[in-house]
């Protein structure tokens, strides 16, 4: 799709300064837009090769607006502009309403007005899915699952029975809605399965990487609430809460019965334990291991940093004495504190 300038502008509620009668067709790199390229510029890393761009117009902040050698569309925010004007040049492509032949839908399923289902997907008695929905290729959708309006479920999803979606959801392929939680009882060295009585419910504007599984709930619902945008290859447990417009980077794994806040932001690799709450606006580094319950908004971290080998091998033998020199210190204390004898 291609818009001019002033179009882009209009759409973006920015001012720009140029030719607001360029067209821009794309969206490319400072170092390697050409003329018809729309570029921006939102980290200083890269300010290096804002002189020399070939950009028809570039998406930049005030401060910087006097130093592009082309067209400047001014915003606030570029990188949240990008975004935008991204999906405006690249519209994704939704599938054509209508049912593959090769696709089974049970009678009692109910589809809204231009819903898609694509080749071998399935879909169950009881199940709704909203107007406008796409379910794409090899999709399973479970007995009486919901799916809303205007979402996306990429190949290969599975929906377990129940579950539900709310509006304008995107799942990526291989990802799993609503499998059992990890439950079980111990019988004398035999483990007894515990029915996964809850479901998992999805919120509005969500979104959902390729490979992440969310359980259903044990006895209460796994809960996943609006604009919440989940990576790669995520663990929900059973149980679990995520709260509103929370951000979660790949391969985290969350343990069954932990609620995490709203607008937090989680690194790529991280382990939250079960039955742990974690506040509004937090924020937890990559790989860290969360093992108490956070009651305040703010950064934190845990974890080795890497190192050299050998220092990490000194490091580590060190780690190991820590418990020992405590004592050791501990002592030497409690005899500086007697008084002289």
């Amino acid at each position: 799709m291609a818009v001019t300038v002033r179009e882009l502008a209009g759409h973006l509620g920015a001012d720009y300064r140029g030719d607001g009668e360029r067209r821009l067709e794309r969206v490319a790199p400072l170092d390697r837009a050409g003329v018809n390229d729309l570029s921006f510029l939102s980290d200083g890393t890269y300010r290096r090769h804002l002189a020399g761009t070939a950009a028809g117009a570039v998406l930049i902040s005030a401060e910087l607006a006097d130093q592009c050698p082309t067209t400047a569309i001014v915003v606030a925010d570029p990188y949240l502009a990008y975004a935008r004007a991204a999906a405006l040049l690249h519209p994704l492509p939704w599938p054509a309403p209508g049912v593959h032949p090769r696709a089974s839908v049970d009678p009692g399923a109910t589809l809204g007005p231009g819903v898609a289902v694509g080749a071998n997907a399935v879909i169950e008695a009881g199940v709704s899915v909203g107007a406008g929905s796409s379910v794409g290729p090899g999709c399973f959708l479970g007995e009486a699952a919901q799916i809303g309006e205007r979402c996306r479920l990429h190949a290969n999803v599975t929906v377990y029975h129940r579950c539900r979606l709310g509006d304008r959801v995107v799942v990526h392929s291989a990802a799993v809605i609503g499998s059992d939680g990890f439950g079980f009882a111990n019988d004398g060295g035999n483990w007894i399965k515990i029915p996964q009585l809850g479901i998992a419910r999805i919120g509005d504007d969500c979104e959902i990487g390729a490979g992440t599984t969310i359980d259903r709930g044990a006895l209460q619902d796994t809960v996943i609430e609006h604009g919440v945008i989940l990576d790669n290859q995520i663990q929900v447990a059973h149980n679990v809460r995520v709260g509103a417009h929370t951000a979660i980077a790949g391969c985290v794994g969350i343990a069954g019965s932990a609620d995490i806040g709203c607008h937090c932001r989680i690194g790529g690799g991280a382990g939250i334990l079960g039955h742990l709450s974690i506040a509004d606006h937090v924020q937890i580094a990559a790989m860290s291991l969360v093992t108490r319950s956070i009651t305040e908004p703010g950064s934190y971290a845990s974890g080795t940093p890497l190192q050299e080998s050998r220092q990490w091998r000194r490091n580590y033998a060190r780690f190991r004495q820590l418990d020992a020199i405590a004592r050791r210190v501990s002592r030497i204390e409690q005899r500086e504190q007697k008084p002289d004898e």
